[in-house]
This record gives C-alpha cells, structure tokens and sequence, in this order.
C-alpha cells in the first residue's frame, strides 16, 4: 500500500497537480495574450499571488530573520520565473496553445543538463532515453506531425520566443535545492514572488501606465484571476515542494503530462479536437514520463 505520508509520493502528487494547473494557463492565455501587454499582465499576477501567499505565511508559519538573508536568491529565482512569464504570453500571442505547451515539455531535457552542472545530480541511461523519446514527440506536436516542416525546422516566432523561457524554467527547478536555505517552502515561494513583482513593475512600468484597466474584456480579468490564484501562488508552491524532495528531471517530467491537459481543456472551452498526427506526438511524451517515474 503507497505510503501517503512520503515525502517523494507527495512530490509526485504536487506535480501531477502542477501540470493540470499549467495546461490552463495556456488554454485561457492564448485567449488573453493579445489583450494586455505581458509584462503589465503578469506584474499584476505576481502581485496579487504575493498577497494570497503572504496571507498565508503571515497566518502560517511566519517570516524568521534567516529567511530574509541573502535576498539576490530571490531576484535570481524572481527574474527567472518573470522571464518565463512573459515569453510564454508574447509567444502565445501567435502560437497555439498545443504547440506552445510542446514547447514547454522540452524543459526536463534542459533541466536535467541544468541539474547535472549545479548539482551533479546524474541522468540514468534510461531517464536519458526517455527525455529524448520526449523531446521527440515534442517536437512532433510542434511541428504539428507535418515532416515537410520539420525538414525544413520552420518553428514558429511564438514558439522561439516561448523557448527562451523554457530555458529560464528549467534553470529555476536545480536552483531552487541550490539557493534554498532550509526556508518553508511557502515562504521561499513568497520571497521568489515579491521579488518578481519588483523586477517587472520595473521592466512593465510604461506599459502598467498606459493600461486602462476598466475597460479590459472579461477574458482578461478570468485569466487573471485563474493565473493568480492556480498557476501561480498554488503552481509555485507546488513546485517548491516537489522540488525539495524530488530530482529535477523527474520534477520537471510531469510538463509531459501538459500538452494532454492542454487538449482538454481546448476541448471543454469549445477549442478543435486534434489531428491523428499530433496525437502520436502526445503519447510518445506520455510513454516517456512514465519511463521516467517508474523506478
């Protein structure tokens, strides 16, 4: 019988909930990503998430003086996870939210390279195989299973503009074990939060100032409110959490899952029903997380 007090099944139950959460925000943002500049958009979310998480470190477990030490961790963490942001909003401005969650299942292939350099953590043979059979059938999906275009390695500007914050998610999961100092994990979370507030009203501030608020389309403000509240505070959380008790590729395994939750939710929001071709691509990322988890 599974032991539910485990800290690594925790770990597992965190991520397969995290990839739920993720695949809608790609399914509303792309609903949302032509309406709101993104980085005026997600200062809004990284603000509103830090008020819902520091509610709940205020009444939880409190903020020590250690936890304030040593604060560029959370800048670094902070402007990682902002770059991921606000690429994945600019590129969903053009790319369809399967492809751009293709994009984003590349990231365990690219967290594992980022794990072995910071932290030696090893990739097995077969883990190996499995991120390149993943990494295949991403590719797939991207390509939308066309070979001619995959011949031709005709990627999409929305799709390269999202990779760049790939690679700046899949440095935040090694460094989350390399920069945490013992912190509770809601705790680091706001830390990494606040700090990204900061550096995009910063880098957002002339494009805050031209927003008008009032008159945004009510897309806008359902995305917002999913986004703040589920793929942010309760997203980063997750992460933090499985990240402390789990490897980093098989952390960032579970982006597998995403694309089939992106299908999903397309359908149940009235999207298209995908082609054969692409479905071949998601069962080979599917068949790669489970090389991945089974020990």
């Amino acid at each position: 019988m599974p032991d539910f007090q485990s800290p690594t099944l925790r770990g597992h139950a965190a991520m397969l909930l995290f990839s739920a959460l993720v695949a809608g925000s790609f399914a509303l943002g792309a609903r949302a990503a032509n309406l709101m500049d993104p980085a005026a958009f997600n200062a809004v979310r990284f603000l509103f998430a830090s008020l819902i998480i520091g509610t709940l470190v205020f009444f939880g477990p409190g903020i020590k003086k250690q936890d304030l030490s040593a604060p560029w961790r959370y800048l670094v963490l902070g402007g990682l996870f902002s770059v991921y942001f606000v690429t994945m909003f600019e590129g969903l401005k053009t790319a369809a939210p399967i492809s751009a969650s293709a994009v984003f299942t590349l990231t365990p292939v690219l967290s594992a390279g980022f794990g072995w350099l910071l932290l030696r953590q090893v990739t097995t043979p077969r883990m190996a195989a499995a991120l390149a059979l993943a990494a295949g059938g991403a590719v797939w999906v991207i390509f939308r299973g066309d070979v001619d275009a995959i011949l031709a390695f005709e990627i999409g500007r929305g799709e390269m503009i999202f990779f760049i914050g790939v690679v700046a998610h899949a440095l935040y999961t090694p460094l989350i074990k390399l920069l945490n100092r013992g912190e509770k994990p809601l705790v680091f979370t706001l830390g990494m939060m606040v700090a990204g507030f900061i550096l995009l009203s910063l880098y957002g501030a002339p494009s805050l100032m031209r927003t008008d608020f009032s008159s945004l389309p009510k897309i806008v403000w359902i995305t917002l409110a999913y986004v703040t509240v589920f793929a942010s505070a309760t997203t980063f959380f997750l992460l933090q959490y499985a990240a402390l008790h789990l490897k980093a590729a098989k952390v960032m395994a579970y982006t597998y899952l995403v694309p089939a939750w992106v299908i999903a939710w397309e359908i149940a929001l009235g999207g298209p029903m995908m082609t054969a071709a692409v479905m071949v691509g998601i069962a080979a990322v599917i068949v790669a997380l489970l090389m991945l988890l089974l020990d």
